[in-house]
């Protein structure tokens, strides 16, 4: 599947969002209760978010271009950014209305019918956040990864509001409710924090997973053992989807430029079966040379 196709998500995920939304603020309207406001709050997020990421996923198919050499993958992590920062706001603004309502305790109605609106819309939260983490996983989309995980929240969120309302009808005591509502708002930080802590780490071109980089490691030491070559300073990035590697590739200062690009060649190709959507960019240096050995570190050491 292209990079392009995996926007049909993000109409999915707008569309549930639509549908969550109208649901649960029914369901806030029936009751009046607070915690059945916050969970429709979340699912407000949810539908710019998705909105966001729809616009980024759509900038993240763009090839390569003059101005963007690398492509346009890292893209997909403004939008989670940008996730993460409405799930905080949605926080906010849920315990500013829960301490409110907890002075001002109201009596809830019709919960039987709030709850069951609301069980109806986790369903579709639930069922459309499964699509998105297979796809996410799949495809390795840090846009799709995030909104399944806001998604999930959302159905841990409303199970938990489900579970205070029905406790307040059960002990008849109001200010249960506003309570279940600053839980949901600590646990939607917890998860808006994580969000964006991951979309930084992107930003800041970490490298590729451990497991990932012990493949690039096993694939060169397999050559090194085969052909008598050395190799050093390997570099990794992430950029959402898209994996970066570099390395440089000691020969024997006696062969011929051809046998030393049919070797880089070799090494290229059994990194791309073994990694999806990778850039391979590697130098190739004669091993006698000290020279060589000089530029292990991300800059290049220089004699004085």
């Amino acid at each position: 599947m292209k990079q392009r196709s995996l926007v049909r998500f993000a109409w999915l995920s707008i569309a549930a969002a639509v549908a969550t939304i109208t649901l649960k603020s029914g369901a806030y309207l029936v009751t009046s209760s607070v915690g059945l406001l916050s969970d429709a709050l979340e699912s407000l997020v949810n539908l710019a978010a998705a909105i966001v990421a729809l616009s980024m996923l759509r900038i993240a198919a763009r090839p390569a271009d003059e101005n963007h050499h690398y492509g346009h993958d890292k893209a997909e992590y403004f939008s989670s950014v940008f996730e993460g920062g409405m799930i905080l706001l949605a926080a906010i603004a849920i315990g500013i209305t829960a301490v409110k309502r907890f002075i001002h305790p109201r009596e809830l109605i019709d919960i039987e019918i709030g709850v069951t609106i609301t069980v109806i819309a986790s369903l579709i939260n639930y069922i459309v956040a499964r699509i998105l983490s297979r796809a996410g996983a799949k495809h390795n989309s840090i846009t799709l990864k995030a909104d399944a995980q806001h998604l999930m929240t959302d159905v841990w969120t409303s199970a938990g509001v489900v579970v205070g309302v029905a406790a307040t009808r059960l002990t008849g005591w109001q200010r249960l409710d506003p309570i279940v509502a600053m839980v949901v708002a600590a646990n939607i930080v917890r998860s808006g924090f994580r969000l964006v802590q991951h979309s930084i780490l992107g930003l800041m071109d970490t490298a590729l997973p451990a497991n990932e980089i012990n493949i690039v490691r096993e694939i060169l030491d397999r050559y090194r053992q085969n052909e008598g070559i050395d190799y050093h300073a390997i570099r990794t990035r992430m950029a959402a989807s898209r994996r970066f590697v570099s390395f440089h590739i000691l020969v024997p200062g006696n062969w011929s430029v051809q046998r030393g690009h049919d070797l880089l060649e070799k090494i290229e190709a059994d990194l791309h079966a073994r990694l999806q959507r990778l850039t391979v960019t590697t130098h190739l240096e004669p091993i006698e040379d000290p020279v060589s050995w000089r530029d292990t570190e991300l800059d290049r050491v220089h004699p004085d």
